[in-house]
């Protein structure tokens, strides 16, 4: 799952990409086994099967590959690029504090499923870094959030003033801390909200969530809402289902009529290479 311009959609081996349309049709079947996609743009020298339940989907050896070279291992701390520290709402006392490459935008809180955020300051990698650990001990607000806690939210989500409140309130807290404003220039509190990117708005509540895919399986349904990773379905039946699409990595697809009935292991909501698998 990729994120462009405020845009969903699926890439391919080979760094193809199927934009997607929230109304349209998704309807594919897995085939063979899932293997390892491998890491940085190479292919997995073993050609792994990797479990279908993994969101990671890779070896051990290449996600150790892929782990060395994210600035979240803190491994490249000579990073000369510009960062900037954000505040991310998810949902009700969700908000959590995390960095990001100046470069690109907003599109990591697209790829987390940030429903709404405002940027706290800018400098460089570990200034940034210290920003953030400073935040989660002082203000006692996480780096990370579940999907699992992101994608019973969304269903229900409150007014957009009340999201903005919650971030607004934290950034008064943040900007309040001393001490990482002598490295970090502070930025204003402007929230931003992607309820409408994400198709949010009327989203019907949650039946359930595809937890793997397995061969001969088939996911179908028509899309309506894209958040984070997470695909919503309509499916045959008439539930709303979330395909957590990390879980699609290293499978083989191909397309299928877009009205078959899903055939993949879902488990029910805790009530407390082709465009032509995208039929419009």
């Amino acid at each position: 799952m990729r994120w462009s311009g405020g845009v969903p959609g699926l890439r391919w081996e080979g760094g193809r990409v199927s934009v997607l349309a929230y109304g349209q049709q998704v309807a594919f079947r897995a085939v063979g086994q899932r293997l390892c996609p491998g890491a940085r743009g190479n292919p997995c020298p073993l050609g792994a099967v990797v479990s279908a339940r993994a969101t990671g989907g890779q070896c051990p050896e290449c996600a150790r590959l892929d782990r060395v070279h994210s600035v979240a291992a803190d491994t490249i701390a000579d990073d000369p690029r510009t960062y900037r520290v954000y505040l991310a709402w998810f949902g009700p006392g969700m908000t959590k504090v995390g960095i990001t490459g100046e470069e690109r935008g907003d599109a990591r809180l697209l790829e987390q499923g940030a429903v709404a955020f405002s940027w706290l300051g800018r400098g460089p990698l570990m200034a940034a870094r210290r920003t953030e650990e400073l935040l989660r001990h002082a203000l006692k607000v996480p780096d990370r959030i579940p999907y699992e806690r992101k994608r019973a939210v969304r269903h229900e989500l409150p007014a957009p003033d009340a999201r903005r409140h919650e971030i607004e309130e934290l950034y008064r807290s943040a900007v309040a801390l001393p001490a990482w404003g002598d490295t970090l220039q502070t930025l204003p509190c402007e929230v931003r909200d992607h309820a409408e990117a994400f198709g949010l708005d009327g989203l019907p509540g949650l039946a359930g969530t595809v937890t793997e895919l397995c061969d001969d399986g088939v996911v179908a349904g028509r899309l309506l809402a894209a958040a984070g990773p997470d695909l919503h379905l309509l499916d045959s039946e008439g539930r709303v289902l979330a395909l957590d699409t990390r879980i699609v990595r290293g499978w083989g697809l191909v397309a299928v009529d877009p009205g078959h009935r899903v055939s993949v292991p879902v488990r029910k909501a805790n009530t407390d290479v082709q465009d032509g698998l995208f039929p419009t």
